[in-house]
Formats: structure tokens, C-alpha cells, sequence
């Protein structure tokens, strides 16, 4: 803090602020797949971080071949390469579902450890197919730059595209599981199986495709995080940690606690930062959390669910 005037400071907690949102934007994107598969189906998935590899190796690919093969396609791959990813990861997630996880449902250990297992399967595909070391894709023109706000404050206008998906993906979200009647079915799943199924709920094509729409959204963000950092094999499972506790926090199966959630993660770690180092701000970020928990224990806000 010494030798910086009040002026300094304040651009640089702005400055320190935005960078909050853009995490903040990653984490949530994740959080929200996440909080289908674990708030609303129980599933504790520990691959969840590969979808979002998928997501980004997707956005890699596309714009290395449109950089070799077709340049005029390069300022729409990454409008592009968001929707591919998103079908790449739900294809994968509708494949595990079917493969893996529903023989796992009400087991939740054994769903936390062949999950794990299968995100050491997809490092290592990923690592054969792409290599041990990180990549960027090619971002277009208009991604890159900065609006300038004042002399001292300039936002990264890849920052502002991220944070649009992040808000276009949220409404997307909330209209599925609120205001459509495939969302009806998987909030009656969630809370009465024995008598949705009773009903004519096929439970277990809702499990499926439920499932496969949160892989689907980590892809998305997947594209949105090869804006802010560049990709490798482990990439997806540096963020694992920090989703589960962004879900946990905001109360399983709360879209409103998942959103407040990650926003005040993003923004402690990332203004902590400023503090201290990196590593110092998430331990003090997951000890507030951990005090937090202990006195309220259902999260910010909690949803009573019937089993």
C-alpha cells in the first residue's frame, strides 16, 4: 500500500474488481452445470472440469482450423466454437450418463470416485491428442483490446464478451428450468421421484438429458475461458474445487444462491489478491466460506426437497 496515492489504489481495486467479474463469469458458467448435476440430481461429478477442457480444446481446434483452411470464418468462430462446444460436452455427458452414472444414482462415494477416475481417462485423451502443453486459440480481431473508462481504468473487451454469455447462458438456464415444461419435469424429479414416476415422468430420460445439459454448459465455459487464460490437459480440474464450493455455498439446487455465490467468491479471491498472493486469497476465501457453513449449513439460500 505505501507509495500509492488514494487515486492509484482506487484504479487499481476497479481494475482488480473487473478482473473479479471475469472469474466470476467462469465460475459461474461452471457452477451452473454444476448445479444441475449436483444440486439438482445428487450426482457428485468430478469431471465436471473436463467438460469444460472439452469446451476449450473445442474453441482451439476450430479457430486453428479456421486461422489454416478459412480466415474470412475467423471473426465468427468464437460465437461458433461456444455452440459446438456445448454439443461436443453434451454429447460426451449424455454418453457418461448412459455408460456410467446411472448405475451410480443414490451412491454418491462411488459416483465421487468413478468420476475421478474418468477425469484422469479424459486428461490423459486429452494429453494424447493434444499434447502436454498449453495452447491458445486464435481470437478474433474484435475480441481483442480494451474501452478505455478514465485515463487509469481500461476493460478488456474479451471481459465484456464473456460477461454477455455469462448473463445470455443464466437467462437460457433459468427459462429451461423455470418456464418450460421439460424444467417442470426435472424440478417434480427432484422433488418426488417415486410419485413423478407414477405420473408418466420418464425419470430416467430426465436424468439423462439433465445430466447432459450440465456437461453441456461446462463447455460453455470452456469457450468463455479461453478468453482469459490459456488451455492444457488439466486445465478443467483447476476449477473443480472452486465450483463445488461456489454450489455448496449458494445452497444446492438454488439458481439465485449459485449466481450470489460466485460472485462473492470471485470477487474476495480476486481483490484479496491485491493483499496478498494468489495462494493466500483462496485459503482466506475458503476459510471464510468453511466459518460460513459451519453457521449455516444449507448455503445462502436452500431449497426442501422430497425423497
Amino acid at each position: 500500500m505505501a507509495g500509492y496515492t488514494w487515486s492509484e489504489i482506487g484504479s487499481i481495486l476497479a481494475m482488480q474488481g473487473f478482473s473479479g467479474l471475469s472469474l466470476f463469469c467462469v465460475f459461474l458458467l461452471m457452477a451452473l452445470g454444476l448445479a444441475i448435476i449436483f444440486g439438482q440430481m445428487g450426482v457428485i461429478n468430478m469431471a465436471h472440469g473436463e467438460f469444460l477442457t472439452i469446451g476449450a480444446y473445442t474453441t482451439y481446434w476450430l479457430s486453428h482450423w479456421a486461422e489454416l483452411h478459412a480466415p474470412a470464418l475467423l471473426d465468427y468462430m468464437f460465437f461458433t466454437a461456444v455452440i459446438v462446444g456445448f454439443l461436443i460436452a453434451f454429447a460426451v455427458g449424455y454418453l457418461v450418463e448412459m455408460g456410467l452414472i446411472r448405475y451410480l444414482y443414490k451412491r454418491p462415494l462411488d459416483t465421487l470416485l468413478a468420476t475421478w477416475g474418468l477425469s484422469l481417462i479424459m486428461q490423459q485423451t486429452f494429453r494424447s491428442a493434444f499434447g502436454a502443453r498449453e495452447v491458445s486459440p486464435t481470437l478474433p480481431g474484435w475480441l481483442l483490446g480494451s474501452v478505455s473508462l478514465t485515463d487509469t481504468i481500461e476493460i478488456p473487451i474479451n471481459g465484456l464478451v464473456v460477461m454477455g454469455l455469462t448473463i445470455v447462458t443464466t437467462g437460457a438456464v433459468f427459462l429451461f428450468m423455470f418456464r418450460s415444461r421439460w424444467g417442470l419435469r426435472v424440478r417434480a424429479t427432484v422433488q418426488n421421484r417415486i410419485m413423478s414416476g407414477c405420473v408418466g415422468i420418464d425419470t430416467t430420460r430426465v436424468d439423462r438429458m439433465t445430466f447432459a445439459i450440465g456437461c453441456g454448459t461446462a463447455g460453455i465455459a470452456g469457450a468463455a475461458f479461453t478468453t482469459i487464460a490459456s488451455t492444457g490437459p488439466t486445465s478443467g480440474s483447476l476449477y473443480i474445487v472452486d465450483t463445488f464450493l461456489v454450489v455448496v455455498f449458494g445452497g444446492a439446487a438454488s439458481l439465485l444462491g449459485t449466481i450470489a455465490s460466485a460472485f462473492t467468491i470471485a470477487q474476495a479471491q480476486s481483490i484479496l489478491e491485491f493483499f496478498s498472493s494468489g495462494s493466500m486469497a483462496k485459503v482466506i476465501t475458503l476459510m471464510a466460506v468453511v466459518i460460513i457453513l459451519m453457521l449455516r449449513p444449507e448455503g445462502l439460500f436452500n431449497m426442501r426437497i422430497r425423497r
